[in-house]
């Protein structure tokens, strides 16, 4: 019997063909960090510069393209970048509501002085760079912007401290991500509110009503994703006809699926030892009884994860991967004008993120801390917290999406150039602080990830 490098025989292993030995590359590459940021930045600078080549306009027109269904006088149809903004982005809220919840049942913010921490620092993240806002646009055509300067890029942001190592803590890592998850949960209930459209009560209560059936299917114990996913769209069509951003359907969704796990170790290990039990040989494909042994331990290991758990696993690529860069790649062009460097939106725009964001991060961490509501990890000073904070203004992903709903065509532009150099401001600025971290501050950090 053959063995492998660790001394196991290889019969212990899953066998291996020759799709394996090409993905595994592909794979390793998905488990670093700084990926998804990376092709984030990739097709926001192919957007940027298709935006201002002779081809923009054919660019514009493709993301104009109309999609949609027709029933006789029923016709639901969108532009293929309204179908990326309303359908697709509700999948990435679901993603941010999972991550959230599950940091909050089963990660480090479980303990409630430590998610006061992260929860205050991003109301100081959203409030702040608001205020800063509607003074600079109070009474003009840009006020009704007030929302884009909230949020932060979560997959900008932690791109950034990937690059940065062993530099820093894990603690900062896991601050500025539920702070990340925080703002985002924070923006989508701001488009819910403050820019949707009149509300149709009807359709609100037959979602409603769709939430309900969730909530007594969970209840019930049906465990096959298979009728959440179909009940999840029918409370998005219903949400998109009452008025309301059908986005919020992922926050709701996400923040109502179950963080408890069927099956515990110990009832896995004992299906197990069931399953080694059985002798070998060959039974053919039969009903047997080894088969049914085989077939409840499958369910066994599937359900020691969470359904929080496993959704992440399954989503997470295809939002990182997919969803996030085309909504980059279909968001980002824009015309670049030096005129617009003074415009008052642009300017109110990068006040927000890059001064606002930090300010007001810093300011209310103090204040939780100072009141005593929530306690600061050791090991994170208040120099890196400015630098996180700093790091906080790259609001790219989310500001997009906001600024298309909050903005007519005039402004628009302007919007965009000021997030656009806010981010970057931001991302040279924080991670220009972190880098300064002194040898000690390293030595605190060892325990980081890589």
């Amino acid at each position: 019997m053959t063995e492998n490098r660790t001394g196991e025989p290889e019969i212990t292993r899953l066998p291996k063909e020759l799709i394996d030995r090409l993905t595994k590359p592909f794979a390793r590459f998905l488990r670093i960090e700084s990926a998804s940021g990376a092709i984030l930045l990739l097709c926001t600078v192919a957007a940027l510069v298709l935006s201002n080549s002779p081809w923009a306009d054919h660019f514009e027109h493709i993301w104009e393209t109309s999609l949609g269904l027709q029933f006789g006088a029923l016709e639901f149809s969108r532009s293929l970048r309204e179908w990326i903004n309303d359908a697709l982005m509700t999948l990435f809220f679901l993603l941010v509501a999972l991550e959230l919840k599950r940091e909050l049942t089963l990660g480090e913010l479980k303990h409630p002085r430590m998610a006061a921490f992260s929860i205050a620092a991003a109301l100081g993240g959203m409030a702040a760079p608001a205020a800063l806002y509607l003074a600079l646009q109070w009474g003009q055509p840009g006020q009704a912007g007030w929302g884009t300067v909230m949020a932060t890029d979560t997959a900008f942001v932690i791109g950034c401290l990937a690059l940065l190592g062993t530099r820093i803590p894990k603690s900062l890592r896991v601050f500025m991500l539920s702070l990340a998850i925080v703002d985002d949960i924070g923006a989508i209930l701001v488009v819910a509110i403050g820019y949707s459209d009149a509300i149709d009560w009807r359709a609100l209560a037959l979602a409603a009503v769709g939430i309900g059936a969730v909530r007594a299917m969970t209840m019930l114990g049906l465990r096959g994703f298979s009728l959440y996913y179909l009940m999840g769209g029918l409370i998005w069509l219903a949400v998109d006809a009452s008025g309301i951003h059908p986005t919020i359907t992922g926050v709701i969704l996400g923040l109502m699926t179950p963080a408890r796990r069927w099956v515990t170790d110990e009832r896995l290990y004992a299906i197990l030892n069931r399953v080694v039990a059985h002798p070998g040989g060959d039974h053919g494909s039969g009903d047997t009884k080894d088969r049914e042994t085989l077939q409840l331990a499958e369910i066994a290991a599937r359900e020691t994860l969470s359904p929080i758990e496993r959704l992440v696993i399954a989503l997470h690529p295809w939002v990182g991967f997919v969803i996030m860069p085309l909504f980059a790649f279909a968001n980002a062009g824009m015309t670049l004008s030096f005129g617009d460097l003074g415009h008052s939106v642009t300017l109110a725009v990068f006040v927000g993120f890059a001064l606002g964001k930090p300010l007001g991060i810093l300011a209310f961490s103090w204040l939780a801390v100072r009141s005593r509501i929530a306690l600061r990890p050791p090991d994170l000073d208040w120099t890196m917290l400015a630098g996180g904070g700093a790091l906080a203004g790259i609001g790219f992903t989310m500001a997009l999406f906001i600024a298309n709903l909050a903005y007519d065509a005039s402004l628009i532009d302007s919007a965009k150039l000021g997030i656009f150099l806010a981010s970057v401001t931001s991302a040279i600025v924080g991670s220009a602080l972190l880098m300064r971290q002194t040898p000690q501050s390293k030595g605190a950090a060892q325990g980081a990830l890589p």
